[in-house]
C-alpha cells in the first residue's frame, strides 16, 4: 500500500549505521600495509587505512555492550599473528593473516552476539589485509605474482581491536581498545 511506513528489520533503526569490527596493527606494520595500499589500490577507492576485518556488520544497538567486551578482551595480551602468504581476491590481492589466537578472540565475540550476526559474519573469516581491490583481474594476477615472488612469512603485531560505523564512505571509528597485557 502506498503511504505505509517503512519498518526497519528487527534490531536495526532506520538510517542507523552498522558496526564493523577490526583488529588493529602495530605502528610499523600499519605503515607498511598503508604504503602498499597507497601504491596498489585504485586511488579513488582507497579511503581506508589497512585493516583486518573481524565483523562486517554488527547492529548499531550493540555498541555499548561491544565496547565493554572489547575493553575486557584488550585487558589481556595481544594475540600472536603472522603474515602467512599472499592471496588472490580475484580482482584484488591481500596478505593472509595467520592467527589462531585472533580467530579465538573473534569466536568469543561471535558467541557473545550470536543472535545479532549477519549471515556473512556467522562464518569463519579468512583473515587478511587487502592491499589491492576492484581492479581488472589481469592487474590483480600481475600484482599477486610480483608480491609472491619476494614473499617471506613474518610476524605481525596485533595492537588492539576497534569498532567503526559504516556510513557508505570512510569509516567513523567509535571505539579503539589496545591490548594491555604482556605477550
Amino acid at each position: 500500500m502506498t503511504g505505509d511506513p517503512v519498518i526497519p528489520p528487527p534490531g536495526r533503526v532506520s538510517g542507523a549505521a552498522p558496526i564493523i569490527v577490526t583488529a588493529t596493527m602495530g605502528a610499523a606494520d600499519q605503515h607498511v600495509f598503508d604504503a602498499l595500499r597507497a601504491r596498489h589500490y585504485p586511488p579513488g577507492r582507497n579511503r581506508l587505512r589497512a585493516h583486518i576485518t573481524l565483523f562486517h556488520q554488527l547492529p548499531p544497538s550493540c555498541l555499548g555492550e561491544l565496547d565493554r567486551l572489547l575493553k575486557a578482551i584488550a585487558a589481556g595480551a595481544p594475540p600472536p599473528a603472522a603474515i602467512g602468504g599472499v592471496i588472490s581476491l580475484d580482482r584484488g590481492v591481500a596478505y593472509r593473516v595467520d592467527s589462531p589466537a585472533l580467530l579465538a578472540i573473534r569466536e568469543a565475540i561471535a558467541d557473545w552476539f550470536a543472535g545479532s550476526l549477519s549471515a556473512q559474519d556467522r562464518g569463519v573469516p579468512r583473515l587478511h589485509i587487502t592491499v589491492q581491490n576492484k581492479v581488472a583481474s589481469a592487474a590483480a594476477r600481475a600484482l599477486l605474482a610480483e608480491l609472491r615472488r619476494d614473499f617471506r612469512a613474518r610476524p605481525l603485531a596485533i595492537a588492539g581491536l576497534a569498532a567503526h560505523y559504516y556510513r557508505g564512505g570512510p569509516w567513523e571509528t567509535v571505539a579503539t581498545r589496545n591490548f594491555r597485557g604482556r605477550s
